[in-house]
């Protein structure tokens, strides 16, 4: 048996950059940081930041890139999903990504006009069938190619 879960509430770094495969799949992509504060051996108080790659699919990737702005805080649970390709020079590059199926927005709902909402209570984005192209669980390898990032 195998598991590859990951879950991590953090703020987001940019707005979401939503973008379409040639076969006309959504695709979000997006960074969140993640802030945890210790104490060094000498007893003062350090933050450090540690900075996540996030892609959502399909339905999650359409209401993530409407929803989520620049510094939203969210929580987002997916899997980690590390993939390689050569750059112009020739280069293999790697980059590990959490592919999302859960998206929530911690933000408090707000109006129109931007006041709260009483009781406004954060939205959540959710998929019901595993997200990637196609609706798969897995990346297509073509899909990855076309992709600008």
């Amino acid at each position: 048996m195998s598991l590859n879960k990951a879950m991590i509430i953090g703020n987001l770094g940019r707005d979401p950059e939503m973008r379409y495969t040639p076969n006309g799949q959504a695709v979000t992509q997006f960074t969140v940081a993640v802030n945890r504060n210790y104490r060094d051996p000498n007893g003062e108080w350090k933050e450090e930041t540690e900075w996540f790659r996030v892609v959502a699919w399909a339905q999650l990737a359409e209401r993530t890139a409407e929803h989520l702005r620049k510094g939203n805080k969210v929580y987002v649970e997916g899997r980690l999903q590390t993939r390689s390709w050569e750059d112009k020079d020739g280069q293999k590059r790697y980059t590990t990504e959490l592919v999302a199926n859960q998206v929530t927005s911690l933000q408090p709902r707000t109006r129109e006009d931007g006041i709260p909402e009483p009781g406004g209570a954060p939205r959540e984005a959710r998929t019901a069938a595993p997200s990637g192209p196609g609706g798969g669980d897995e990346f297509g390898s073509s899909d990855l190619d076309e992709l600008p990032f």
